[in-house]
């Protein structure tokens, strides 16, 4: 095990999920910031079971025997996972839409299920902690805490170190990447218990994520100096797709529209990123992504593609079309995955 866990860190395909945090019996290993994202630190008496290799990401998780375990057989298509219903639309709260990636769909529902008392509470990615351009793991318990975590982020950040931390009295959704999905699945298989209190998990699609190194060089490249700390990081802010916005504590304010901040992906994308097949969240309840295509494109507005996998997430979200909270229109699933038939090719082949 000791073995495994310093190549995966040594080489650099460590995805910062933090499930071996979780696995940790003495609670001694955390999570800690380097400029290549979050990776485990170990204590002296750190005690993690064998099942370490079957959950961490970075070593491989075995994806057709999840899918035979969570959803009883092999999906119809590797391309778009197991699918019961797929829509494209937003929500109909202008100020959750205004304020989200797309069309806010993923916080709408954190939302619902908060409200109507489904979950206890809500673990979502919040920027801004511990400082301006980190983020980290949160426990939202209203519909204000939620709203504050709606904006996308696109460095990595350790989702399920959080599990030692839950109350296990309590159930939770939770919004995880695709291989944090895939790794809560496979905790959930070995019937870890603080995995097993996540009632749902609702997962952005994920193609690439940046080193956090690149907000560094972004700053510099626009004469930005090193000691001019950041006050205030937004990755999509304003009107849809948004852009990103940079303030400094010497009052100066960078605004990068996303399609000029995407060229820093090549430079700093992740390892996690090129070596992930797993584009469209395929172990997520619900999996969310831009509805990309130029009809929507057009409209200069959020929307979002969204995949219910699981029967009670599919109606969770019929309840809440039915209650004129969701405005979403049925679409074939490969219609569907033609609008990121880019990512799916990078990824899958």
């Amino acid at each position: 095990m000791d073995k495994s866990i310093r190549k995966v860190i040594e080489n650099g395909s460590c995805c910062g999920c933090g499930a071996c945090v979780a696995l940790d019996k003495s609670k001694e290993t955390r999570m800690i910031d380097t400029d290549y994202g979050p990776i485990p630190s170990f204590g002296l008496d750190a005690n993690i079971s064998n099942d370490f290799s079957e959950i961490c990401p970075s070593i491989g998780i075995n994806y057709p025997n999840l899918y035979k375990y969570y959803f009883g057989r092999y999906p119809r298509s590797w391309l778009t996972g197991h699918v019961n219903s797929t829509w494209t639309g937003f929500t109909n709260n202008n100020e959750i839409r205004k304020n989200a990636a797309s069309g806010g769909v993923i916080t709408q529902t954190l939302i619902y299920l908060l409200e109507h008392k489904i979950v206890d509470a809500v673990i979502v990615a919040k920027q801004g902690i511990p400082s301006p351009e980190k983020a980290r793991a949160f426990i939202a318990r209203s519909k204000d805490e939620i709203m504050q975590c709606s904006q996308s982020i696109y460095i990595p950040v350790s989702m399920l170190d959080i599990l030692k931390d839950l109350d296990p009295n309590e159930t939770y959704a939770i919004t995880c990447l695709p291989e944090q999905s895939a790794s809560l699945r496979a905790l959930q298989k070995k019937l870890y218990k603080p995995a097993l209190q996540i009632k749902f998990i609702l997962g952005p699609y994920t193609g690439t994520a940046i080193y956090p190194a690149a907000i560094r060089c972004f700053l510099r490249s626009n004469n930005i100096q090193d000691n001019d700390a950041i006050t205030s990081l937004k990755w999509r802010e304003g009107k849809w797709p948004g852009y990103l916005e940079i303030k400094t504590k010497s009052g100066k304010v960078l605004r990068s529209p996303k399609v000029y901040y995407n060229y820093l992906i090549p430079f700093f994308i992740t390892q996690n990123s090129l070596q992930s097949m797993d584009f469209v969240n395929e172990f997520a309840d619900l999996a969310v992504g831009d509805a990309w295509s130029p009809e929507f494109e057009s409209k200069k507005e959020g929307y979002s593609v969204v995949v219910a996998r699981t029967k009670e997430i599919e109606n969770i979200i019929y309840e809440m079309i039915n209650a004129n909270i969701l405005s979403l229109k049925k679409v074939d699933p490969i219609k569907a995955s033609d609008m990121h038939g880019h990512m799916l090719d990078f990824k899958k082949r």
